[in-house]
């Protein structure tokens, strides 16, 4: 069912005198197999933002500006962060959809700055909650006021769902880039729900960060956009050409609940490096503890 990752290919397997030149550790046999933590810290791909391996996800059934972490209350919802911050995951994935900037805010704003890495997303749709401005200075000057912060590290346009997205959106992406020229942002991208709109984020060359729904049985039914095959390969392409992926829908957008295919997925998207990072949407200190622990069993 799994593959083999890339990295523990060409570290177990000898291809003649070129491969001894690339990689001189096989003389010395076979490593252990790699291992992972949700608090490793790792690069964004070629954005030269750093995050932990897991984000703090705010959004489970997020819809009209709200989340099932945000119903939850504020109270559990500072929980809940407090207890991810201090279990050492330092990126948090938001979106207005979500409504999460403020809950966020009271529980970061004691924080040294560079000990946290911010994320959200931008919903270009009119729709009965939000009335979008076309552009993104707009979107992003609330944001940062929402959070009472300077810099969101990462900006994405939400939810795109046909290949039309650059096209469609260009405006957003022009004033993104421009918060970007002015550090505003850092990174900026595109969250895809749709095999289309994955395709064309993996080649276009505005798009630094991508987030995909990808797990370990894919398909519809598991709240991704293809068959395991055609998403793990334009994860690769989209990889191949510097884009920083951000697994989503890990478990499925909670079809994946028993242990055992909590696992699998976990094997599959980290055992493959189909993913620089991922987002959880864990709502509670007891399934934050879960994840970390099941991440560092793969």
């Amino acid at each position: 069912m799994f593959h083999v990752s890339r990295r523990d290919f060409f570290r177990t397997t000898l291809a003649g005198a070129g491969a001894l030149t690339a990689a001189p550790t096989l003389l010395r046999g076979a490593p252990a197999k790699a291992s992972f933590s949700g608090t490793d810290i790792v690069p964004l791909g070629k954005t030269g933002i750093e995050v932990t391996r897991l984000a703090q996800g705010t959004g489970y059934n997020g819809t009209n500006h709200s989340s099932a972490h945000t119903r939850q209350g504020k109270a559990a919802f500072e929980r809940l962060l407090k207890h991810s911050l201090e279990r050492g995951i330092r990126f948090i994935d938001m979106a207005d959809l979500y409504g999460s900037h403020t809950f966020v805010k009271d529980v970061v704003k004691s924080l040294p700055r560079d000990k946290y890495v911010l994320l959200s997303k931008i919903w270009p749709r009119p729709a009965e909650w939000t009335t979008p401005s076309g552009g993104a200075t707009k979107e992003v000057d609330r944001f940062r006021q929402e959070l009472d912060v300077d810099q969101i590290e990462v900006c994405l346009i939400h939810c795109m769902t046909d290949d039309q997205w650059p096209t469609q959106y260009e405006r957003v992406r022009d004033e993104l880039s421009q918060l970007q020229d002015k550090n505003v942002i850092r990174a900026k991208g595109v969250s895809c729900h749709d095999l289309g709109a994955l395709k064309a984020a993996a080649v276009h060359p505005w798009v630094d960060v991508i987030f995909a729904r990808v797990n370990y049985r894919c398909g519809k039914e598991y709240h991704c956009d293809g068959t395991v095959e055609e998403v793990e390969t334009v994860l690769r392409t989209a990889r191949r050409n510097g884009k920083a992926v951000v697994g989503m829908k890990i478990f499925g957008g909670g079809r994946l609940v028993e242990p055992e295919e909590k696992d699998a997925s976990l094997k599959y998207v980290l055992a493959n490096d189909l993913v620089d990072a991922m987002t959880i949407g864990m709502l509670n200190p007891e399934e934050v503890d879960d994840t970390l622990q099941r991440i560092a069993a793969v």
